[in-house]
């Protein structure tokens, strides 16, 4: 009898082989690059996407989330970015935080199962990579603390949290508050064998005093200029702390923050873009221009959810301005694309165009910085209104793509070079019997095809299918054909690949 594991990795060598036959190119001279970020954010907070609604078994959020990692497949991505702690509570039986009340409806209630443990296996039986999505400071959806569950750190340290439009926040200024939100986050990175650690971008959620930390600054202000200033250095402590802590307990984990699309307006600073928006850097008190110059992130992928030519804030303006920002610091910017926007009535007629979204990857390959995109949310990359995800996937996605590999990653252990027993016909196309090498399984095995013989593996043009990683893996090429040419290239968790195999001509 076949495994669960072998099942469910046979279902995604199957999706797989769905993505030829490969349309030509829109663009003639465009190489579509080995890498691409190609992820969508499954958000919990409120019951946006998974679980869909309070109370539901364990088995109806289970299959609930096998379907969206089927979305992901299907639309032809290789990352997912999961909420698991969305208000100071988790996903996981933390021993710092209670259970997520958007799991069963009351917080501190055992779901009956361990929802990130499940959800980062089946994210990995079908070659997607997994970031863990956590709020740092949202406590609450509400402002009564009562109503948080009698364990959690806000009611046992009622010190720590301010409340603000009416919701509840830990306190950022507080040393202490810092440390144990960072401990609270690392025990799913230390317990769980995620991808990636990932922030949003919400932060302190004013710039007024009307959340009220007066007394805070006044105990730890001292030398700042104004509250503001006080303010950026405390999100500034908790990003390059968290680098530190996440490079010391798993560096090859990658490390990012999604912040909202502006830093600061070209109005306000010469060093800004040419917006007229809600700017990060003011108005959370997060200096994102100054974490990527710094280099306290692995990545990141500012939400820019506006349309090409939008006033006050035009996406062509802010992908070439966040591309100088990136360029030559090591951090990999990727783009937050809006797909919650198109199609949606309420949205203005430049969103009700199918190529909307479309277009924005199309100027993002203009800008060599760009590794590549997250949809928000999932729900809308699923309901694909007015055909705009479709539309996307059909002229953008035309070739498979590996995850991103970090370039602080990319000098270590490559993976062994895999073995390609043979490729030969069958009734169904061309079959390929690939088996690993070396002590590691691989993550996934990337496939090339070519009428000809190969000898650059630096990009995807010739790649017809990235399949999970196994010690022995079958697939079968529905487009194969006699005289073809393949090649298989092992790779690991972080995107290092192996020397490709010897090659195998169809006879």
């Amino acid at each position: 009898m076949p495994t669960r594991r072998t099942v469910l990795k046979g279902l995604a060598l199957a999706a797989a082989a769905s993505v030829v036959p490969l349309p030509a190119f829109a663009e003639p001279d465009y190489v579509p690059p080995l890498r691409q970020m190609r992820g969508m954010w499954i958000a919990s907070v409120v019951n946006i996407n998974w679980p869909s609604k309070p109370g539901l078994t364990a088995d109806q959020q289970k299959a609930e989330f096998i379907a969206w990692l089927d979305l992901a497949v299907q639309r032809k991505l290789n990352s997912v970015f999961v909420q698991i702690r969305p208000t100071a509570d988790a996903f996981w039986p933390s021993t710092f935080e209670p259970w997520s009340q958007w799991l069963t409806g009351v917080q501190g209630q055992d779901p009956g199962y361990d929802p990130l443990g499940f959800a980062v296996e089946e994210t990995h039986k079908r070659g997607l990579t997994f970031h863990a999505w956590f709020n740092p400071y949202r406590v609450s959806m509400q402002a009564d603390p009562a109503k948080l569950h009698p364990s959690h750190p806000g009611r046992v340290h009622p010190d720590w949290i301010l409340p603000f439009g009416g919701k509840l926040y830990y306190n950022p200024g507080l040393p202490e508050v810092r440390k144990f939100c960072q401990d609270a986050m690392l025990d799913a990175l230390t317990r769980y064998d995620i991808d990636g650690l990932h922030f949003d971008d919400y932060f302190y959620p004013t710039n007024t005093t009307a959340f009220d930390d007066a007394a805070t600054f006044a105990k730890y202000g001292a030398g700042f200029p104004d509250l503001a200033a006080w303010r950026r250095h405390n999100v500034d402590l908790m990003v390059s702390e968290m680098q530190q802590r996440v490079r010391e307990v798993k560096p090859e984990v990658a490390w990012g923050i999604s912040p909202s699309g502006i830093w600061r307006n070209k109005g306000t600073d010469p060093l800004g873009s040419d917006t007229n928006g809600g700017q990060s850097y003011d108005s959370l008190h997060a200096d994102t221009r100054g974490w990527v110059k710094k280099g306290w992130l692995d990545y990141i992928a500012p939400q820019l959810y506006w349309y090409i030519g939008q006033p006050p804030a035009d996406y062509s303006k802010l992908v070439p301005w966040w591309s100088d920002v990136a360029d030559g610091t090591g951090t990999m910017l990727w783009i937050g694309q809006a797909a919650y926007k198109a199609g949606d009535p309420a949205q203005v007629p430049q969103w009700q165009d199918p190529a909307e979204l479309a277009r924005h990857l199309t100027l993002n390959r203009a800008h060599p910085q760009i590794g590549g995109d997250i949809w928000y949310n999932a729900n809308d990359v699923r309901v694909d209104r007015i055909g705009s995800i479709s539309t996307a996937v059909k002229d953008h996605y035309q070739r498979p793509a590996l995850p991103p590999l970090l370039p602080r990653l990319a000098d270590g252990e490559k993976p062994k070079r895999p073995v390609l027993a043979y490729a030969r016909r069958v009734s169904g196309g061309v079959e390929l019997n690939v088996i690993a090498t070396g002590r590691h399984e691989p993550f996934q095995f990337a496939i090339f095809r070519s009428a000809d013989e190969i000898d650059q593996f630096d990009d995807a043009r010739n790649l017809v299918a990235v399949i999970p990683g196994d010690r022995l893996v079958r697939w079968v090429d529905a487009e194969g054909k006699k005289g073809d040419h393949y090649y298989v290239m092992a790779v690991d968790r972080v995107s290092r690949t192996s020397r490709p195999s010897h090659g195998r001509r169809v006879w």
